[in-house]
């Protein structure tokens, strides 16, 4: 078992979870929101506001990205970057969205842990902890490949562990591009579903699904051994 850290205080320690807590209910409430209501705009709207924007666009499609993945997921906002700006330029885009959103939401996760990070997982998932900050950049990376896995909470978990943000962005930098180009390459062509794009897109889709079921089996496979 890990040593208390100095200064640490149970009182404190109970009042990160408390404010961990509320954070995951409250995005969890806003996700179910926008889920229920439907409340995006239409591909038509989508791409009407980039047009109002102008080449402002460029410059604050990332803060928007980021800002964005509280309330939808990534892949969603990676399909607006290529009905905005087309697959060769929306797929660095998007990449950067990707990127800037995980170490964001890791950042927001470790402020909200006020010091306790590394401290504040439960003893059954103390393996989790260990795999993220043994592995580093490399798990992160298997993560992003791994369908299963919630972006977000690949994120939030690696803010309640000592896991250098560094390791973070690289690993989603590796390991979500493909899919990042998938994605936008579908947002790209969603009228044409045919293209050979779109039809690349799909296969990566389901190579990288294929691929995360092996790494997940080899996962158990190594923890079972």
């Amino acid at each position: 078992m890990d040593s208390p850290r100095a200064g640490d205080s149970l009182p404190s320690r109970r009042a990160a979870v408390r404010r961990l807590i509320v954070y995951g209910v409250l995005l969890a409430t806003v996700f179910t929101v926008v889920a229920i209501t439907g409340w995006l705009p239409s591909a038509d709207e989508a791409r009407d506001w980039g047009n109002d924007l102008g080449a402002f666009i460029y410059v604050a499609f990332v803060p928007l990205f980021v800002i964005c993945n509280f309330a939808m997921t990534w892949p969603i906002l990676a399909g607006a970057a290529g009905l905005l700006f087309g697959t060769a330029v929306g797929t660095p885009l998007a990449l950067a969205g990707v990127t800037a959103a995980g170490v964001t939401q890791m950042f927001v996760a470790r402020h909200l842990a006020a010091g306790h990070h590394g401290a504040l997982l439960p003893q059954r998932t103390r393996g989790v902890e260990r795999f993220l900050t043994e592995n580093g950049a490399v798990a992160v990376m298997e993560s992003r490949i791994v369908p299963i896995l919630p972006f977000g909470i690949v994120n939030f978990s690696a803010g309640l562990t000592t896991m250098p943000y560094r390791d973070l962005a690289l690993g989603t930098i590796v390991g979500a591009a493909p899919k990042t180009f998938a994605y936008v390459a579908l947002g790209g062509n969603l009228t044409d579903l045919g293209s050979p794009e779109a039809i690349v897109a799909l296969a990566l889709l389901i190579a990288f699904a294929l691929v995360g079921g092996l790494l997940v089996r080899r996962r158990i496979a190594l923890g079972g051994a």
